[in-house]
């Protein structure tokens, strides 16, 4: 502990204007008589609410700045992250967050810059599920965003102390965080740097999006730039706009993130695999090859499933095309959940397989020596039709990208499977273009494959080749009818010698 004395401390309270002279006078005569220790001193001086820990820690150092920011008398340090600090501050009687960007930043133009548009950006975003900010000091020497104080924790704190959430809880999160992101872009803004910790949970369970620093305005006088990646924190945004074709400011990549979060919530692990590596941070792979929700969670309602598949689509215009979008049916998965259904049924949810009184439950060995492709979107179907192929000898590998698994036919190795199976329910016009060229292209014009498609996707329906080999069936479906199609398109297919698949 320092050796200044208790009356040195007094003094430099008072010289630093941290509280009325007369308070710090009151609880200096109520100490006891005799001599009187730096400890019992600083001990009263806290009791009393004069100082704060944070403020004898630094009078203690010889610290001669850093205890008020323009009027706002700092309190605590709530926040510490490589750009910047946040503390606790008061002025007035009332209690703010103030965030100061770190000394080493500060003759840096564009981190100063970065901070600073921060600020402007936050000026503008008024949302009762985002993080006002009040004021922008752009001060160079000492710059400092004044903002509203959240009582709470993060939710990546949340997540960390809970593990998995519930589904209920997890999509009203996410329903007020799509909520913000959609008043934000209703302003041309996205948020670029979406992630748990910059989510705040207030003390009444109300999540607040926070830290809008990689925050981009719409360009629409320059649709053609390409994602960049100036530090550490856009790499994420950057790899994947780059592997989908998409310019930098592009509306769905903060939906692909905000369904990354959802994941997060619901299977207490992030859908892509933190890492400060900038290579496998770069890696596209880490956005298209991510273990179904259900595989983790086995019992996640299958609404919220769709959510989260459907939002972080590789493909961009399978995606939500808006936060907006995404909160919509958020809404409707919550509002299926309040009914108490917890399956994909309902309204556009639905299993890929119709009840059925046949002894299509039996296991069977009829589909030993061949491997099927089952190219899906949707984790319950993929699940529903796996399992069944399983139980009748069948090796199923699941894509869920119908651009991928043409890429994994061709050349002179063998084949990857006989049979490719591709669900249009929700991959729609892609794998119907995907099952025209397996017919088209001479790689693959041997290979057979079935169409599972909704009947009422009239449109797609027409616009598939047909043939021996092109079979296509309606969903829902029996096990039956499916058996019997790949009965049919395998005939003549000689089996794989087993331990060879």
């Amino acid at each position: 502990m320092s050796s200044i004395t208790p009356e040195q401390l007094v003094s430099r309270i008072k010289d630093l204007g941290l509280a009325d002279p007369r308070v710090i006078d009151r609880v200096r005569g109520e100490q006891a008589g005799g001599e009187i220790s730096l400890a019992s001193t600083i001990d009263a001086m806290q009791r009393a609410g004069v100082v704060t820990t944070l403020q004898i820690e630094k009078i203690l150092r010889g610290d001669r700045s850093g205890y008020y920011y323009g009027e706002y008398k700092v309190l605590y340090l709530i926040g510490a992250g490589t750009f910047a600090r946040v503390y606790r501050a008061s002025k007035d009687g009332k209690v703010f967050a103030v965030k100061v960007l770190r000394k080493r930043f500060r003759d840096e133009p564009k981190e100063l810059e970065q901070f600073l548009r921060e600020g402007r950006m936050g000026l503008k975003l008024r949302h009762p599920n985002i993080v006002s900010i009040f004021e922008v000091v752009p001060d160079v020497r000492n710059p400092f965003l004044v903002m509203e104080f959240v009582e709470g924790q993060t939710l990546r704190e949340l997540v960390k102390l809970r593990g998995r959430l519930p589904a209920d809880l997890s999509l009203k999160l996410a329903n007020e965080i799509c909520s913000a992101l959609a008043h934000a872009a209703s302003l041309g803004i996205s948020h670029r740097d979406l992630k748990l910790s910059n989510v705040l949970i207030s003390t009444d369970g109300r999540a607040k999006l926070v830290d809008f620093g990689l925050a981009a305005l719409a360009d629409r006088n320059n649709p053609e730039q390409v994602a960049d990646c100036p530090n550490a924190r856009a790499i994420d945004y950057a790899a994947l706009e780059r592997g989908t074709g998409v310019r930098k400011d592009d509306p769905r990549s903060d939906v692909f993130f905000a369904g990354n979060m959802l994941y997060h919530m619901l299977a207490g692990t992030p859908a892509l695999t933190e890492t400060r590596d900038r290579l496998q941070r770069l890696n596209i792979s880490r956005f298209s090859d991510i273990e179904p929700l259900p595989n983790l969670v086995p019992d996640v309602p299958g609404v919220a499933n769709q959510v989260v598949q459907k939002a972080m689509r590789f493909n961009v215009d399978q995606r939500y095309q808006s936060a907006a979008e995404m909160q919509a049916e958020i809404r409707k998965a919550i509002a299926i959940l309040e009914k108490g259904d917890t399956s994909a049924a309902g309204g556009e949810y639905y299993q890929p397989m119709a009840e059925h009184t046949d002894d299509d439950e039996i296991p069977s060995n009829e589909g030993e020596g061949f491997v099927v492709m089952y190219v899906e979107s949707k984790a319950t179907l993929q699940n529903a039709v796996r399992d069944r192929l399983k139980a009748r000898g069948y090796r199923v590998l699941i894509i869920q990208d119908p651009r991928r698994a043409l890429s994994r036919f061709g050349g002179d190795e063998e084949p990857p499977a006989d049979v490719v199976i591709f669900g249009a329910s929700d991959l729609g016009a892609e794998a119907i273009e995907a099952h025209n060229q397996f017919a088209e292209n001479e790689a693959t014009a041997h290979i057979p494959t079935i169409l599972l498609i909704d009947r009422r996707q009239t449109t797609l329906i027409a616009e598939a080749i047909r043939g021996e080999k092109r079979k296509m069936l309606g969903l829902p479906l029996k096990v039956r009818e499916l058996r019997t199609a790949l009965a049919l398109v395998l005939s003549g297919v000689q089996r794989r010698p087993l331990g060879t698949y």
